[in-house]
Formats: C-alpha cells, structure tokens, sequence
C-alpha cells in the first residue's frame, strides 16, 4: 500500500511576503496578537509589528488564505 504525503503548505517566497506584510498591517491597526507573548519579548523585538507578523507565519496563526490560479484546461478542450 502507498505510503500518504502529508501536504505542507509550500509557500513562493512573494506569497510569504505578502501574507506577512498584510498581517503586520493589521497589527499596526490594531487588530489582536494571534500568539501568546510575554511582555519581555515583546520588549526585546521593541513591539514592531513586521517581526511579530513573522513570529506568527512561523507558527502557522495567520489567517490569510492563498488562491492560485490554474489554467482551465476545459476551455483548450471546447476550442478542438
């Protein structure tokens, strides 16, 4: 029996920066930390929003989604 591959979500390093940079922005506007930090942490990284965004990438919290799109292969096939 074949062995299952797990799916890791294999992110193009354009895709890592928008989602990063789009969920430092929400954090700039105030919108709540998806990750428990301490105050000393937040102290040592000066609370800047960008190294918090990429705190939260690196743990898998932020809740943006990725659409990619595909090429629609029905439409070669109605044009034979």
């Amino acid at each position: 029996m074949a062995k299952k591959k797990k799916k890791e979500k294999k992110y193009t390093k354009f895709e890592k920066a928008r989602m990063i940079g789009s969920r430092a922005l929400q954090i700039a506007s105030g919108a709540p930390l998806l990750i428990e930090m301490t105050e000393e942490e937040l102290e040592e990284i000066k609370y800047r929003p960008l190294e918090i965004a990429k705190r939260e990438f690196a743990q898998g919290k932020i809740p943006i989604t990725v659409k990619r799109p595909y090429p629609d292969t029905r439409e070669k096939a109605k044009q034979k």
